[in-house]
């Protein structure tokens, strides 16, 4: 009987991702051959280990049987390799899912402390809505998601990455004095520009202006936080926005910070994966990613 590692590998990942095709493009290969590696992995153990069923894939009893020590086999390699200490012999790739205030803040300074800790890591980056990345993620979409809370599913990897205060801004071209303590009417005679509907901080948002019963709000959403800064920053509204997000227009003086006694909740965030499937580069990058975060978000212990 002859088993090799890449028939186990592909077994592992056609049952976490439930499809061949999934599974042949997460590991760089065609469809056929992942079949190919599952046909001679079942010869080879004597035992029908999964069966496909209208384009689903299903374990046998077998198959579940055999995927736990399977796991075992891939995390013996990588405890193999991590024995060696040399992390540019990990080969992979790392499915990214990240929100727009990550990109505009940190995401940079991530890639680039992953690369030198892993050079041999690919990284696939999406950029979307958290709540948009909780579903990819539960999906196996992707590996690892750096995204805000309030998390309606619990995951087994959750590393703290800092809360993110938000604060009131302006353009330059907008008639409001820097300091000097706006009140509601002052600050809603301009379009308020916000992030999209169904995310907690225009939640929070439309719930203080329809709470004071203000006849001229103007909420303006956005799903591009990049194209939101760029229209305050043109005058055309105030916004409220993360702190880490506006620092550098604030200090070049192209947005100017306004005074108004209420602001949505600071944006908690975390890397969320999956502790029981991922690599264990997924969870080291994890990691590097709280230590990336740590100049630009309040830590759980200090969060003034």
């Amino acid at each position: 009987m002859t088993v090799t590692l890449k028939q186990v590998e592909a077994f592992v990942r056609v049952a976490d991702l439930g499809s061949f095709r999934r599974a042949a493009d997460q590991l760089n290969t065609t469809q056929p051959n992942i079949s190919a590696r599952i046909a001679a992995l079942e010869s080879a153990l004597g035992a029908v280990l999964m069966t496909r069923d209208a384009g689903s894939v299903r374990l046998t009893a077998k198959g579940r049987a055999l995927l736990g020590p399977a796991r075992h086999v891939l995390r013996g390699v990588e405890d193999m390799v991590g024995a060696l200490g040399d992390t540019a012999l990990v080969q992979g790739v790392l499915r990214l899912g990240v929100t727009e205030m990550i990109v505009h803040t940190w995401l940079g300074d991530f890639l680039k402390a992953l690369k030198r800790r892993y050079p041999q890591v690919l990284v696939e980056l999406t950029v979307d809505l958290s709540a948009n990345l909780s579903t990819a993620l539960f999906d196996r979409h992707l590996d690892l998601a750096f995204q805000s809370g309030p998390f309606s599913r619990a995951i087994g990897g959750m590393v703290d990455l800092g809360a993110y205060p938000m604060v009131w801004v302006a353009g330059v071209q907008i008639p409001l004095t820097p300091g000097v303590p706006l009140s509601m009417s002052e600050l809603l005679a301009h379009p308020i520009l916000t992030h999209a509907r169904g995310t907690l901080p225009y939640d929070q948002l439309a719930a203080h202006v329809a709470a004071a019963r203000h006849p001229g709000a103007r909420l303006v959403p956005s799903s591009n936080l990049a194209a939101c800064l760029q229209m305050v920053q043109d005058g055309f509204g105030v916004a409220c926005l993360p702190r880490a997000m506006v620092a550098d227009a604030v200090s070049a003086g192209r947005l100017v910070p306004l005074s108004y006694d209420w602001s949505p909740a600071p944006l908690r965030f975390a890397a969320r994966y999956d502790a029981e499937r991922a690599a264990a580069f997924v969870a080291e990058a994890a990691t590097v990613a709280a230590q990336s975060a740590g100049r630009y978000g309040t830590s759980q212990d200090n969060k003034s």
